[in-house]
């Protein structure tokens, strides 16, 4: 299987695990030693202030600390869009101009380079061959992921607006119900 870093994971209706019913998940790595991936649709009531103060400029609507997974949710991971080169050692590149920021560096130091900012309490993980095995399974769907999915001020209907974009018959599934025995 090639490499589904950044790309996005669709939970498929058919899932059966409540922390990623109907979730997007954004992947930043993944390899032979396993995948990791944040929730980009799971907002928390948090602001980033109130956490990480200097970095509130950043975070852009709705302004708030994302559950990125059930991984490690005492962790803080900052996802980030360069707009200038970064310093050595700040920003650990995904795609191209978006990746992962160091939030322990200063944020006026940073404040020119960074266009937009995305924090997550934990992540999503997989050990060696398990999400290879749940994708074979039929519990996700792999997409390519857009520009804007990463910091789309309306995450909560990320999830069908994904899946709506999608060609022939995926595009389909956004309309199915949450609870399946109503369809």
């Amino acid at each position: 299987m090639r490499t589904l870093k950044a790309r996005l994971l669709v939970a498929t209706p058919l899932l059966g695990d409540p922390s990623f019913e109907r979730t997007v998940v954004y992947m930043l790595e993944h390899g032979g030693s396993g995948a990791l991936g944040v929730v980009l649709n799971r907002p928390t009531t948090l602001e980033v202030g109130e956490p990480l103060p200097a970095w509130r400029r950043f975070a852009g609507p709705p302004g708030v600390v994302f559950a990125g997974g059930p991984v490690s949710m005492s962790s803080v991971i900052g996802v980030a869009r360069a707009v200038a080169p970064m310093p050595t050692g700040a920003f650990e590149p995904v795609d191209g101009l978006v990746g992962v920021l160091d939030l322990t560096r200063d944020a006026d130091e940073l404040a020119v380079a960074v266009g937009a900012l995305r924090v997550f309490a934990g992540c999503a993980g997989w050990g060696p061959g398990q999400l290879e095995g749940e994708i074979q399974t039929g519990s996700w769907y792999v997409v390519d992921a857009e520009p804007s999915d990463l910091f789309d001020p309306a995450p909560d209907g990320l999830w069908r607006a994904v899946l709506a974009r999608q060609p022939g018959r995926l595009a389909q599934v956004a309309r199915v119900p949450a609870d399946l025995s109503l369809n």
